[in-house]
């Protein structure tokens, strides 16, 4: 009788996650950032959202809520592409208003207990992700804004262009939305608004992601940080360790 030779995993190859998340107010009226996470029980797929509501309005704040949760759930199930997709869908439904918009980062990690396996990120707008392999900082997303257009392109940008996003959950084209995914799941990722980021330096995150011992004081920090360094946006962070 013919037999295949059974697939044995080591256990180190197995990996155990934690996640946390800070949100500071700034000088806005009102927090619009917005966090969700969502498991998928059949796959053990874990997915992040951060989302940042444009404009200092319950509306910014609304679609922000909306779209997070919307977009966790569905990239559980059909990867973070398609969470940004049905963050769109959920967001024109529930809002005609065209103020009720957002920007939004996505992340799709396996699960606790599963082997290593590539983290598939999307995006759209200037919400960022970053990954910590112990060694070096990465940034994994490319801002989605006028600024980063034209730096591309060898011009030089104004700083105010650096606030003017080309992409939203609302306005942006399927084939215009940012994608990429990691080699490696494990190791500390950084999903953040740009209240969190714009504000500080590469060394700075670095230093937070590199000497916090878990993802809620490293996610403290980075929201803290942005603000003592001058941040007047909302600030807000999700840390994730897998292990």
């Amino acid at each position: 009788m013919d037999t295949e030779a059974a697939i044995v995993i080591p256990p180190s190859a197995f990996a155990t996650l934690v996640a946390d998340s800070a949100t500071r107010r700034g000088s806005r009226s009102l927090n619009a950032d917005a966090v969700a996470t969502r498991t998928d029980p059949a796959s053990g797929r874990v997915a992040f959202a951060v989302a940042d509501g444009i404009g200092d309005h319950l509306l910014a704040a609304r679609a922000a809520r909306v779209a997070a949760a919307a977009a966790a759930l569905a990239a559980t199930r059909h990867g973070a592409r398609a969470g940004i997709l049905a963050a769109q869908e959920q967001l024109l439904h529930e809002f005609p208003e065209p103020q009720a918009d957002c920007v939004l980062v996505v992340a799709v990690l396996p699960g606790p207990g599963l082997p290593d396996l590539p983290t598939d990120i999307a995006w759209v707008g200037d919400c960022r992700a970053y990954r910590w392999n112990d060694r070096m900082l990465h940034q994994i997303t490319t801002d989605h804004t006028v600024a980063e257009y034209l730096r591309a392109r060898g011009i030089q940008a104004a700083p105010r262009l650096s606030h003017v996003v080309t992409t939203s959950v609302r306005t942006v084209q399927p084939d215009a939305i940012g994608h990429a995914a990691t080699g490696s799941s494990h190791g500390r990722l950084l999903l953040c608004t740009d209240g969190a980021h714009k504000p500080l330096t590469m060394p700075a995150i670095k230093h937070a992601l590199s000497r916090a011992a878990t993802p809620a004081i490293a996610a403290n920090i980075l929201v803290d940080s942005a603000l003592r360094a001058g941040g007047s946006d909302n600030s807000t962070a999700i840390v994730i360790d897998r292990h």
